[in-house]
């Protein structure tokens, strides 16, 4: 039996590279629902490539548009709009695998949805531990389904554990993790140069091909700041125990430190495409399109330490894992304002780490235990960095 799948944020980066998986295995694999937030004929066209059941935009407005877009695409396709509609695609009784790939806060609450329904989630939306990762955990035990990771890093680590691994690191001897980051556009560039950083600049990636806002989170090394908040989600270990190294090649994603002295680590071409083949297929293995990694040319694997005083956001994040409450929350819903403010021009580079910083100092609030009260601590950190950019 194929494994019924639904694709939410099905037009960005990950939704395409899922597609192409999912496109390979036709044998293995039914897409039964895609969603998007505002891309109608990005929908249409991933619609037209899977041929779903049923198809959601987020924007309730554009239901018609994505409606008459199926319609002229001569797909039976149905259209639903609106966030209720991502919940009902996450919950369905006709899913088994839920891909949450939608990007930011949005995605929060279909993920929980999934996770309730007791669906295997396969997690590309970091925003959904590092918000609300105890409610996550209880929605898990909720509903009996499973958690996968789809980061490339938080993937190669899950890789790289012990079978039977269940949040007890030192059941298994473990010291720590380490995720490698490539140090993004501006590695080794100092603070003034950072001043003058266009929003084109902070989106060219040199190794990944990523959307705008996780580009300009890779640039600023918020991006692994919100990776180091989910492995500890994830993996249990305390902030202590999960590093980042500078890996300007890209080619290991992450590793594992043990007790006995050895280091595990999981390397590959930089290709989204090989972690969600392995979190679709687990605990098999398929064929990704990514080829394999040829050692003779790749010639030599570099490390260095990360540059802290300049890229900021990474101690940020640190600061709030450390700090607890409703912090993370607040680190993520000020770091998402400030981003869009940089990429429409209202915001210099530098100001995203400085607005988070000055948002976590205003709001406050204890961890969260139910989905209203992170929303809450999220709006208030929202309205908060909307002022601090308004005064800058």
């Amino acid at each position: 039996m194929r494994k019924r799948v639904a694709l939410l944020g099905a037009t960005g980066s990950i939704g395409a590279s899922t597609t192409d998986v999912l496109l390979r295995h036709p044998d293995r694999f039914e897409p039964v629902a895609l969603s998007a937030h505002r891309d109608v004929a990005g929908l249409v066209a991933r619609c037209r490539a899977l041929r779903p059941r049923r198809a959601a935009i987020a924007d309730i407005a554009l239901l018609d548009a994505l409606a008459q877009g199926l319609r002229d695409a001569g797909l039976a396709t149905e259209a639903l709009a609106g966030p209720a509609a991502l919940v009902a695609l996450a919950a369905a009784d006709d899913v088994d695998c839920v891909v949450a790939a939608i990007v930011g806060a949005a995605g929060l609450e279909s993920t929980l949805a999934a996770a309730r329904a007791g669906k295997q989630v396969l997690l590309a939306n970091k925003e959904a531990i590092v918000m609300a990762g105890p409610l996550l955990a209880a929605a898990l035990a909720t509903g009996g389904g499973t958690l996968l990771p789809l980061d490339s890093e938080h993937n190669a680590v899950f890789q790289c554990l012990p079978p039977g691994y269940a949040r007890d690191p030192g059941r298994h001897g473990i010291e720590r993790i380490v995720l490698t980051a490539s140090g993004g556009p501006f590695r080794g560039w100092t603070a003034a140069a950072l001043a003058g950083v266009t929003p084109e600049q902070a989106c060219a990636h040199p190794n990944w091909r990523m959307g705008r806002k996780i580009s300009v989170d890779c640039a600023t090394l918020m991006n692994k700041g919100l990776e180091v908040i989910e492995a500890h989600g994830l993996f249990g270990l305390a902030p202590e125990r999960i590093e980042v190294v500078v890996h300007p090649q890209s080619v290991i994603h992450s590793l594992v430190a043990y007790r006995d002295g050895s280091t595990l680590a999981e390397l590959g071409n930089p290709d989204m495409r090989t972690a969600i083949a392995a979190a679709l297929a687990w605990p098999e293995r398929i064929a990704a399109g990514v080829p394999a990694l040829d050692l003779i040319a790749t010639r030599r694997l570099d490390f260095e330490a990360v540059d802290t005083d300049t890229f900021r956001c990474l101690g940020l994040a640190y600061a709030a894992l450390r700090a607890g409450g409703a912090a993370p929350t607040i680190l993520n819903a000020a770091n998402e304002v400030a981003v869009e403010a940089f990429l429409n021009g209202s915001l210099r580079f530098p100001g995203i780490a400085a607005v988070v910083e000055r948002t976590l100092a205003a709001v406050s609030g204890p961890a969260p235990t139910e989905l209203e009260a992170v929303l809450d601590a999220d709006r208030r950190a929202r309205a908060q960095a909307l002022q601090l950019i308004a005064q800058s």
